[in-house]
C-alpha cells in the first residue's frame, strides 16, 4: 500500500539494478516514493524501472559509477535538476573479489575500498546536501556481517571495508542527526544474490550454512524489510545503528566455518 506522505518524496538507490538493491527499489516504490534506480549498468536499470513502472510504480534509471567521484557528482547533479530533492538514500553497490592474505593484490583492495566505502561517503554527502532543504532524510547503507567478524579466507578487502562503512556511517549519523537525517546500516549474512553466486563456492556455501543458527542463506527480500524499517517514519529517532540481519550468525560465536 502507497504511503501519501511519500508521493512529493524520491528516494535514490545506488545498485539498484540487481539482488538486495533491486528489491528495495520495489519496496520503496510500493511505499509511494518516486524510486531512482541508481547504477553503473545502465541497461540493466532500465530494465528493473521497466519493471517497476509495468506495476504501476513511480521509477526512473540513473547512471552512476560509485567509484568514481565525477560520476557520482553528475549522478546527482542530474537528479538535483530533475528533483531538487533527494529524501532517502540506500547504498548497495559494492564490489568482492576473494584472494589469499598474502597474495591480496594492492590494486585490488584499493579498488574495493574505493567503491564500497569512497563511494558510500560521496553518495552521502551528495545526498545529505539535498536532504538539508527539507531537514528529513533517511541514509541507509549496506554493510556486512564480515565488517564484524571474519567469514572465511580470502575476504581481506571487503571485510575491511565493510567495517569501515559501518564506522563511516556512525560518524555520518553524528553529525546529520541534528539536521533531522539518520544514518544507520544494514549488515546482511549470507544471502542469495547475483554476487554469492560467483563468488561462494558450493563447498563455501555448504560450510557457511552450517555456522548460521537457522541453516540457511538469507533472501533479498528479508534485508529490503530491514532496509524499509530505518526508512520509516517510526525509525525517526534510530541513527548511527547497524543491524545484522544474518540467521543468528553473528551471534554464534562458538559456531565456526567448518
Amino acid at each position: 500500500m502507497q504511503n501519501q506522505s511519500n508521493q512529493d518524496r524520491v528516494a535514490v538507490v545506488v545498485g539498484g539494478a540487481m539482488g538486495i538493491g533491486a528489491e528495495v527499489c520495489q519496496r520503496l516504490g510500493a511505499a509511494g516514493y518516486t524510486v531512482v534506480v541508481a547504477d553503473r549498468d545502465m541497461e540493466a536499470a532500465k530494465e528493473r524501472v521497466g519493471q517497476l513502472s509495468a506495476t504501476g510504480l513511480r521509477a526512473e534509471a540513473q547512471q552512476i559509477d560509485a567509484g568514481d567521484a565525477a560520476s557520482v557528482a553528475q549522478a546527482f547533479s542530474e537528479i538535483e535538476s530533475r528533483h531538487a530533492r533527494c529524501d532517502v538514500l540506500v547504498n548497495c553497490a559494492g564490489i568482492a573479489k576473494v584472494f589469499p592474505f598474502l597474495e591480496f593484490p594492492l590494486e585490488n583492495f584499493l579498488a574495493t575500498m574505493n567503491v564500497n566505502v569512497t563511494g558510500t561517503l560521496l553518495c552521502a554527502q551528495h545526498a545529505a546536501r539535498l536532504m538539508l532543504k527539507h531537514k528529513w532524510g533517511r541514509i541507509v547503507n549496506l554493510a556486512s556481517v564480515a565488517g564484524q567478524r571474519s567469514v572465511g579466507t580470502g575476504r581481506t578487502a571487503y571485510g575491511t571495508s565493510k567495517g569501515a562503512v559501518i564506522a563511516l556511517t556512525r560518524q555520518m549519523a553524528v553529525e546529520l542527526a541534528e539536521h533531522g537525517i539518520t544514518a544507520n546500516t544494514v549488515s546482511p549474512g549470507p544471502v542469495d544474490t547475483p554476487m554469492t553466486r560467483v563468488l561462494h563456492t558450493d563447498q563455501f556455501r555448504k560450510e557457511y550454512t552450517h555456522a548460521i543458527p537457522m541453516d540457511r542463506y538469507g533472501s533479498t527480500a528479508e534485508i529490503a524489510a530491514a532496509v524499509m524499517y530505518f526508512v520509516g517514519e517510526e525509525a525517526g529517532y534510530t541513527t548511527g545503528v547497524d543491524l545484522p540481519v544474518d540467521g543468528g550468525f553473528l551471534a554464534s560465536g562458538a559456531r565456526k566455518l567448518a
